[in-house]
């Protein structure tokens, strides 16, 4: 049919052109983020490109929908504006006989935002947190950088060498502050390096003293030394006791209805929703106005998707928080915006077919 090839072909190259420019957009924005984690320590350099592709796909959701609304607002608009509704409301063709042909446009791109919403965010979350925990694991060595100061595993210590220092094992001018035993205990020492000793690894200091300050009754005790060496490595943080709800398998979710889980629950049901309803509001929000410009139409609708998606967040919120019933959250938000936007369509629908009436004729 000619009415559905058309409207069908033109979304796809618009859709097509716009998840492109959206991916680019949110790559870009993601490794600037990610550049940022790995340069404080929180991510590992060699894992950067592996972290930011993770949440690419966490986020794709988010750009599907986005996509879709923005491909059927721009390609509705451009038909206005080209007086091409005007022919197809003269051939008989309301706004609501738009709804199959955009549904059966629109159906994959659904189904997929409903798999990545479900099964893709959890499980590229759970990727994302398994690289950062193992990486915050990593023993106190492995964490001394020249030229830093680095905290170790456990928080307890901040270690700092100089940067011309002679090789991997070894370096020079050595300062480590640790909290112990209710004390402060300040090293500093010319060189260090770095010995297996009974089947643990030691840092050898040579040429140093040691500062020790109590914090009950403010002692001070201040001693040199020629060789002084600590065992490193053993204060490894254990792995978290809970996994995050972003990062549990929905069906973890539904065995487990916790408030943070029915938040997290209702977020991925409701991704999915809005992606339903983004189609019908792209319909009823298309429209050209020549007082606003041809960017009016398009800033109200992703105002329209903003104001949306921020709802969705917090409905989230709300329901982590225990305030609002999962149940009622959907049935509010996402029923709600279904009716509005039902009614609005009816209202323009009728206001298209409605007959003008024709002024009568003045006798001259």
């Amino acid at each position: 049919m000619l009415f559905h090839s058309t409207l069908r072909k033109e979304l796809s190259r618009s859709f097509g052109a716009t998840l492109v420019v959206l991916i680019a957009i949110v790559m870009t924005i993601i490794l600037i983020r990610t550049l940022g984690l790995a340069s404080r320590g929180s991510v590992n350099p060699s894992e950067v490109f592996l972290v930011m592709a993770y949440t690419v796909i966490g986020y794709m959701p988010t750009i599907l929908s986005l996509s879709l609304f923005i491909s059927i607002v721009g390609t509705l608009s451009r038909m206005y504006r080209d007086s091409e509704m005007v022919i197809w409301f003269s051939a008989g063709r309301g706004l609501a006989d738009f709804i199959s042909p955009l549904l059966r446009f629109a159906w994959p791109v659904l189904l997929l935002i409903a798999v990545l919403a479900l099964v893709g965010w959890p499980w590229a979350n759970s990727q994302t947190q398994g690289m950062r925990d193992q990486y915050e694991r990593r023993g106190d060595l492995e964490r001394v950088a020249p030229g830093q100061f680095q905290e170790s595993a456990a928080r307890n210590r901040v270690f700092y060498i100089d940067k011309d220092s002679p090789g991997a094992t070894s370096a020079s001018n050595v300062f480590i502050s640790s909290l112990e035993r209710n004390q402060q205990i300040i090293t500093s020492a010319q060189s260090g390096k770095i010995e297996s000793l009974d089947g643990g690894r030691y840092l050898v200091l040579s040429n140093g003293q040691r500062l020790e300050r109590s914090f009950d009754n403010n002692d001070l005790k201040i001693s040199e030394f020629a060789t002084y060496g600590a065992r490193m490595g053993d204060d490894s943080p254990l792995p978290g006791d809970a996994v995050p709800p972003k990062a549990q398998s929905t069906l973890s979710l539904l065995a487990s209805p916790t408030p943070a889980n029915q938040g997290e629950l209702g977020w991925r049901i409701g991704m999915v929703l809005a992606a339903i309803n983004f189609v019908l509001i792209a319909l009823v929000v298309s429209n050209v106005n020549p007082r606003v410009g041809r960017s009016g139409n398009l800033l109200f609708a992703l105002f329209c998707f903003v104001i949306y998606f921020n709802l969705l967040n917090l409905g989230q919120n709300w329901v982590g928080s225990g305030r609002f019933p999962l149940p009622g959250f959907v049935v509010a938000l996402h029923g709600g915006v279904l009716v509005a936007v039902l009614a609005w369509l009816w209202l323009r629908q009728h206001s298209w077919r409605r007959p003008r009436a024709v002024a009568p004729a003045v006798a001259r």
